[in-house]
């Protein structure tokens, strides 16, 4: 049987913690430690080592981007663990700063994303095992706000919808089933997408998340 995935949360907010917590520990997380400010977040998570910790981007003690800043500090000293970020608002240089030049291991979702458990929870998993999650609302955004004369341009729209779907994280099967197309169709869009985008069409999920994310990073 193989260990549970150990969690620390970072959330000043009280009752939002304790639901987190409660959440992840019914999905067979463990959690670890918890923190109300950016500070004991970043020494909790040292601490303890988690495989994944989940951080508010404001946080006290200042109640600006503290929690991102403690992350970002976390990732500098252990990139090994994953760090979804959680944010009330859209902040796009927030996920960027997140991002930087590794994708590996780090998401960053809306807070209202909390209330969608199933895909919550999977967006924990999939930033613990090394991949990425970056909400929808950012991906969106990002893919609509682009310079002229990018690559993008090349996509067809059913492209732009698998590139948007693969940079939020999402496997072959998941694309298939959200875009309500056949897992093969998807395969053929993914290798017209690396062409078209002149991007190594990587062997795993996790290296072709972190092409798709770094080639967004450098259009924004």
């Amino acid at each position: 049987m193989s260990e549970p995935v150990r969690v620390v949360i970072g959330e000043d907010d009280v009752l939002l913690r304790e639901g987190i917590s409660r959440l992840l520990a019914e999905a067979g997380f463990e959690v670890v430690a918890q923190a109300g400010d950016a500070e004991e977040f970043l020494r909790r998570s040292l601490a303890h080592r988690p495989d994944v910790t989940v951080v508010d981007v404001r946080m006290p003690p200042g109640h600006g981007d503290d929690g991102l800043r403690a992350a970002l500090e976390l990732r500098r000293q252990r990139p090994e663990t994953g760090i979804l970020v959680l944010s009330q608002f859209y902040e796009e240089h927030y996920a960027l700063d997140l991002i930087g030049e590794h994708a590996e291991g780090v998401g960053y979702l809306l807070k209202e994303r909390v209330g969608d458990v199933e895909a919550f929870i999977d967006a924990v998993r999939r930033v613990a095992a090394g991949g990425s999650a970056l909400d929808p609302e950012i991906v969106s955004r990002m893919l609509g706000r682009r310079r002229e004369d990018s690559p993008l341009d090349r996509l067809s729209p059913r492209e732009r919808d698998v590139l948007a779907a693969m940079a939020e994280g999402k496997s072959n099967q998941g694309i298939a089933q959200a875009l309500v197309v056949t897992q093969a169709a998807v395969e053929k869009h993914v290798t017209s997408i690396f062409h078209k985008l002149e991007l190594d069409p990587a062997a795993t999920e996790h290296r072709r998340v972190l092409a798709v994310l770094t080639y967004l990073h450098s259009e924004s």
